[in-house]
């Protein structure tokens, strides 16, 4: 009997969740399947699936959750998934203090903060760090996960990837809420084709 993943094993290989870099970390050895002919590394599927299932209990039980991502292709899938599971995001340049400094006007207190890339976001997850907030966060196989509470294995740079990622994640949060009809598209989680490129 095959075993039973979040979605069918051919989304996540279209969406390409699980092609990592040629650059790997010690850090994230543990997450590879194989290295490709080409020196790409692949991640194991099936640990990505059972993590997003645990992730998605995890972030069940926070009110506060605080979503992360200075990367482009993040902006869209992380502002879809703070309207389906109601929590704050912060897009584009993370502002110094905003974790540490309760003077500054942006301040928040977030319960848990999930990032899109822990290096493109290195400011969150330092101030997450000396806030003592526990930290999720999506990560490839170049990322060091030192200070990170609980990793993601998975492509965090291409746009299918990440709108799979998240559209997931909602999902599952929202089933765990109870909510039997989840009724968003992982289109919906892609934004425009041309975001990024028109200039």
């Amino acid at each position: 009997m095959a075993e039973e993943l979040l979605v069918p094993k051919q989304d996540y290989l279209s969406a390409g969740i699980h092609i990592g870099m040629k650059s790997r970390t010690a850090d994230m050895k543990k997450f590879i399947y194989k290295i490709r002919e080409d020196g790409l590394a692949v991640l194991d599927l099936k640990m990505l699936d059972e993590r997003i299932a645990t992730a998605a209990k995890f972030f069940f039980g926070m009110k506060k959750i605080l979503v992360v991502g200075r990367k482009l292709n993040s902006h869209t899938p992380i502002k879809k998934f703070c309207e389906t599971v109601g929590c704050e995001s912060i897009t584009g340049r993370f502002m110094p203090g905003t974790l540490t400094n309760p003077s500054y006007k942006q301040f928040v207190e977030p319960d848990v903060v999930l990032l899109a890339d822990p290096l493109s976001d290195y400011q969150a997850l330092k101030e997450a760090v000396d806030s003592r907030i526990p930290v999720v966060a999506f990560c490839d196989t170049f990322n060091e996960t030192r200070n990170i509470d609980f990793i993601i294995p998975c492509n965090n740079k291409g746009k299918k990837s990440l709108a799979l990622i998240y559209w997931l994640l909602a999902r599952e949060i929202q089933k765990n809420r109870g909510e039997k009809e989840f009724k968003y598209k992982v289109e919906d989680f892609m934004g425009p084709e041309t975001e990024g490129e028109e200039k």
